[in-house]
């Protein structure tokens, strides 16, 4: 396109008009992201929320087993849940798990990794040390603490040794030791690859930060907990959310391994309690009955420690 213009004599020029801009790519890249999306959701939707809806629906059935017949059972299983003396054991002993496992764990690995995070001498082999026990499998893990606690293992052993017999039991097989052996199992699992977290999350804030708390006369245990600890606060509930899920729905295979949520059913948590109603006593419509309330735990779970922490996302 062209453009008349006129100049002092009258005469008119034509001079060329300014290019029209080029059409707005918005719509269209926003389309193509949609696209790109929709592998991801449809996998959600199909093995994330498929699932989940699937155990609500399962806690309505009469369901004896994978092969057997189906019928509506209503009310029947929340019933049979709540007047089993089981459930509310399990429900007990998830509670002092979590109670006992959580707060130790989170304390515990911060200070070890406010530690790391100073690079003492040694640091880069101690980050590697720190990860060995979540390289290890779950049945290595369970039967080195089978070896430690069983009644001829080095816990015995060594009490033994010093003379201190009369102290030794059969801590698996104790009613009052055995979920203790499963808490202890469960720090020693989370603790090193939480502190190496922690470690690398505290080696990402300036160091201008410890530098000023240091001439401020700040020691490291308060710059630890007054300096540092409210600059990482969301990691700090990022990683108290991530262990919480792990210790409430990844306790059935340490129970499963090393007491069969015996003896009797001291050891029992909700979780192993899912599987044992569903693999074991063939019973999908308890079982996902369970499910449903431990998925109802692990719910408000998290919103408390949002809360606590003060999650802004």
């Amino acid at each position: 396109m062209t453009m008349l213009s006129s100049t002092q004599d009258g005469a008119s020029v034509r001079r060329p008009s300014p290019p029209s801009p080029p059409p707005a790519a918005g719509p269209r890249r926003k389309q193509g992201g949609v696209i790109l999306a929709v592998p991801a959701l449809v996998w959600y939707l199909v093995f994330m929320v498929g699932p989940l809806v699937a155990i609500f629906v399962i806690a309505a059935l009469h369901w004896p087993g994978m092969l057997q017949p189906i019928s509506y059972a209503g009310l029947d299983n929340v019933r049979a849940v709540v007047d089993d003396p089981v459930f509310w054991e399990s429900v007990r002993n998830t509670a002092v798990q979590l109670v006992l496992a959580l707060p130790v764990m989170i304390v515990g690995a911060y200070m070890l990794g406010y530690y790391v995070a100073q690079n003492p001498p040694g640091h880069r082999v101690l980050r590697y040390l720190l990860f060995i026990p979540g390289l290890v499998s779950t049945p290595a893990k369970a039967m080195v603490f089978y070896a430690v606690l069983s009644p001829d293992g080095l816990v015995n052993g060594a009490l033994d040794t010093v003379g201190l017999s009369s102290l030794t039991d059969a801590w698996l097989a104790s009613p009052s030791t055995a979920l203790l052996c499963l808490v202890l199992l469960d720090v020693w699992s989370g603790i090193g690859f939480t502190a190496v977290l922690f470690a690398a999350r505290l080696g990402s804030v300036p160091a201008e930060v410890g530098e000023a708390a240091q001439l401020d006369g700040a020691g490291h245990w308060r710059a630890m907990w007054r300096i540092h600890f409210p600059v990482i606060r969301d990691f700090v509930g990022v990683v108290t959310m991530l262990q919480f899920l792990w210790t409430l729905f990844g306790s059935a295979q340490n129970v499963l391994l090393l007491t069969q949520g015996g003896p009797g059913s001291s050891s029992t948590t909700l979780s192993f309690l899912v599987y044992q109603k569903a693999f074991i006593a063939a019973d999908l419509g308890y079982s996902q009955t369970v499910g449903v309330v431990l998925f109802l735990v692990g719910l408000a779970g998290l919103l408390t420690i949002r809360r606590v922490f003060r999650q802004n996302y």
